[in-house]
């Protein structure tokens, strides 16, 4: 009788394996669920407009453990970005520019989903701006699964109706910056109202963020 429980136990053991296998394999990328943008330590708040962009970077191995790709190893920072619109009007995204300008004023474009599938089908060496512990990916194609994930983790938005909030990462090139969070800025330009005209433009300094962490 032992005999037959212990065998049973091992079935047991190896079905439980076998499920946490599969179920690790079958990843997929889930949106984080994005609060009011003026939550964010790190935002710009144009109240006269009504519109605040807040910001929210996965520069650790916990937060950056949302993604199957390893992009902080690959030299990109993901930088969750959440506008909201408290006005009665919608505004458009369609003509929006983002970028990052790190402390010695270099301009870093947000990367393009080409950008992201050339650095995954094709690693840099020692271009690792975090401690994460990931093994180097080999060279070579990109995965479906990757594809997938930079399709659906990107900010798509063209528009933010009103009284609502639009959310998405974006993905800066920051391969040889060893701190770039660090006295950087994020702007975003070429939002309008729905007149046509252009909005100011938002400027989040990343420190608003780092000193947030770093007190926890």
């Amino acid at each position: 009788m032992s005999r037959i429980l212990s065998s049973n136990w091992r079935i047991v053991a190896f079905v439980v394996v076998l499920i946490s296998a599969a179920s690790f394999a079958s990843k997929h990328f889930v949106m984080p669920t994005a609060r009011p943008a003026n939550t964010y330590p790190a935002h710009d708040q144009h109240s006269d407009e009504q519109v605040t962009v807040g910001l929210n970077p996965y520069d650790t191995p916990d937060k950056a453990s949302i993604f199957s790709e390893h992009y902080n190893e690959l030299g990109f920072m993901p930088i969750f970005v959440v506008v909201t619109n408290d006005g009665d009007q919608p505004i458009s995204l369609a003509e929006s520019k983002a970028e990052l300008v790190t402390h010695d004023r270099t301009k870093i474009p947000s990367a393009t989903e080409d950008d992201l599938y050339r650095r995954i089908a094709k690693p840099i060496g020692g271009v690792s701006t975090t401690p994460l512990p990931f093994p180097k990916k080999p060279k070579g194609s990109i995965s479906k699964e990757a594809q997938d994930e930079i399709q659906n983790s990107q900010f798509a938005a063209r528009a933010v109706e009103p009284h609502s909030t639009q959310s998405g990462f974006m993905f800066f090139d920051v391969a040889g910056i060893g701190t770039p969070l660090a006295g950087a800025n994020f702007y975003l330009t070429g939002v309008r109202d729905a007149k046509g005209t252009e909005l100011m433009y938002f400027e989040v300094p990343l420190e608003k963020y780092l000193s947030t962490t770093q007190k926890q």
